[in-house]
């Protein structure tokens, strides 16, 4: 299996990442998309995964992704 770094990865861009988090956040905190912000995203091209930091109905949350795998690894309320 190839290193992180030549595996193509599915969560290419920043607005591929968001769309996945606001999906987590309706999921998990069954809100309406309209209610959440983005507040901040970052990428760790050390592990693949993408962060993103969103806000809603006075809640904040950070979804982590993987890359590769275009999948949720944890929403953690902060």
């Amino acid at each position: 299996m190839p290193g992180i770094g030549l595996m193509k990865r599915r969560l290419e861009t920043e607005k591929q990442a968001i769309a996945l988090a606001t999906s987590g956040i309706i999921k998990k905190y069954n809100v309406i998309e309209n209610q959440i912000i983005v507040l901040e995203t970052q990428y760790d091209s050390d592990s693949g995964d993408w962060y993103v930091a969103m806000g809603f109905t006075e809640k904040r949350a950070v979804v982590k992704m993987d890359s590769v795998h275009a999948t949720i690894l944890e929403i953690n309320e902060v």
